[in-house]
């Protein structure tokens, strides 16, 4: 598949899957099963979400360490924007738990392989974009109401922030503009990364079967957000923690959402098998850094 493929052609939009409407008790059966493939993986899928609170925590850390305090709410909201990109590894387990494969974590590595790898980067690198024009939105607010000056302690800014006029502006503006970064986002990947995961398909109609699904689907998808939203919300207190557990049950539920609401009209994604490698031994070093050693070994 050469990569204007994986990312789109001009006849995508006649090409995109159907998707079903759907209503609260999907998202209920959604949820469950997500929750289902938690427990069954919990030491695969913990393995893979500890991350999460890791990042969580050096975002804040080096947010109060270099005086950026007023980034440490965009930077830990702004999270949600990537977060469908980073838990493209629990779809794939979900996926393979489905289907009655072997759900060991490596095989996560496998996507690496897919003829769509190309177009998860790719979406993945539009949604680290946005995250990007987030935070320098963020800053640019702050700054039209603050100035440039360093907040001088945190007990200083939170009184800035929550007992000035200026403070209640920057509240009001940064979380309607906020608002609508997290629209975008959600609109372009609720489902288009277990899509991509799934079918042989490109970026460009992933994100427009995933618009095409919330267009489909305003209510549920926006009950769907608001479940997303108060489930990192709660899982980001205290320190992020909880995010090892909330974040793999939403990536699982994901998949199982977008299962529910897209049609599997499009070819299934090709599995190129990875061929097993060989015993290596210690006595072998350095000889076995080069293919032609290994050549004339097996010869």
């Amino acid at each position: 598949m050469t990569y204007q493929e994986s990312i789109g052609s001009a006849g995508t939009a006649r090409a995109l899957p159907r998707v079903r409407t759907i209503g609260p008790r999907d998202l209920i059966d959604a949820l469950a099963k997500g929750f289902a493939d938690f427990w069954a993986m919990p030491t695969h899928v913990i393995f893979l979400s500890l991350i999460y609170p890791v990042i969580g925590l050096v975002i804040a850390g080096a947010a109060f360490g270099a005086n950026l305090l007023p980034l440490v709410y965009p930077f830990a909201a702004g999270f949600a924007l990537v977060g469908p990109f980073a838990a493209i590894g629990l779809y794939e387990l979900s996926r393979r738990r489905e289907l009655g494969q072997e759900a060991d974590w490596s095989h996560v590595f496998d996507l690496l392989q897919a003829d769509s790898f190309r177009a998860i980067l790719a979406l993945g690198l539009t949604l680290l974009a946005l995250f990007a024009l987030w935070i320098w939105a963020a800053q640019a607010i702050y700054v039209a109401q603050f100035g440039y000056a360093d907040p001088q302690s945190l007990d200083h800014f939170l009184r800035e922030v929550l007992t000035t006029p200026a403070g209640h502006r920057m509240i009001l503006i940064g979380n309607g503009v906020g608002f609508l970064f997290a629209l975008v986002a959600f609109a372009l990947s609720v489902v288009a990364f277990p899509l991509l995961i799934d079918r042989n398909v490109g970026a460009t109609a992933a994100a427009l079967t995933s618009v095409k699904a919330v267009l489909r689907n305003p209510v549920t998808m926006a009950l769907w957000g608001l479940i997303v939203a108060a489930a990192l919300l709660i899982g980001s207190l205290p320190f992020f923690v909880g995010l090892a557990i909330v974040v793999p049950v939403l990536g699982h539920a994901t998949w199982h959402l977008y299962r529910k609401v897209v049609v599997a009209d499009l070819p299934p994604r090709e599995v190129h098998p990875v061929a097993p490698k060989g015993r290596r031994y210690a006595a072998d070093f350095p000889a076995v850094l080069f293919p032609v050693s290994d050549k004339h070994t097996q010869a």
